[in-house]
């Protein structure tokens, strides 16, 4: 069975395994889940991540989640643009996450970035998701 929102998944199983104090998560792999988790390995938000492959063909990413004195470093993650509902935004629209201690990801003509990249590239582009 295919999955309709497989970047909404992964961000789902982050959120569930924070909760749970997990250190690792696993999800499936794709491009777009690598390049959204090398944003939040680069901002800081997850201490890292690998790519195993289970078979030929099949490979799943193992995620490392951070957490700061006990309490997770990722204290809320949404998904914006859904696949029913796509959001865009020029980089002059874009609003800050909490005034600047939170990040969006976006998808752009440049690849994934973090709005901060995004705004010293100075391109837009689609609002994937928002993480504080």
């Amino acid at each position: 069975m295919s999955m309709t929102d497989p970047l909404g998944d992964m961000l789902t199983r982050i959120r569930n395994g924070q909760r749970a104090n997990k250190s690792t998560v696993i999800a499936p792999a794709s491009k777009l889940r690598s390049n959204v988790l090398e944003v939040l390995k680069r901002e800081g938000f997850i201490r890292g991540y690998s790519q195993q492959e289970l078979r030929p063909g099949i490979n799943e990413l193992m995620i490392e989640l951070k957490y700061h004195e006990g309490t997770p470093v990722i204290k809320e993650i949404s998904r914006v643009s859904t696949p029913g509902r796509r959001v865009y935004s020029k980089i002059k629209d874009l609003s800050r996450v909490y005034n600047g201690l939170g990040i969006s990801i976006l998808s752009t003509p440049r690849g994934v970035m973090s709005d901060a990249e995004a705004r010293d590239a100075n391109v837009g582009g689609e609002v994937l998701c928002k993480v504080f």
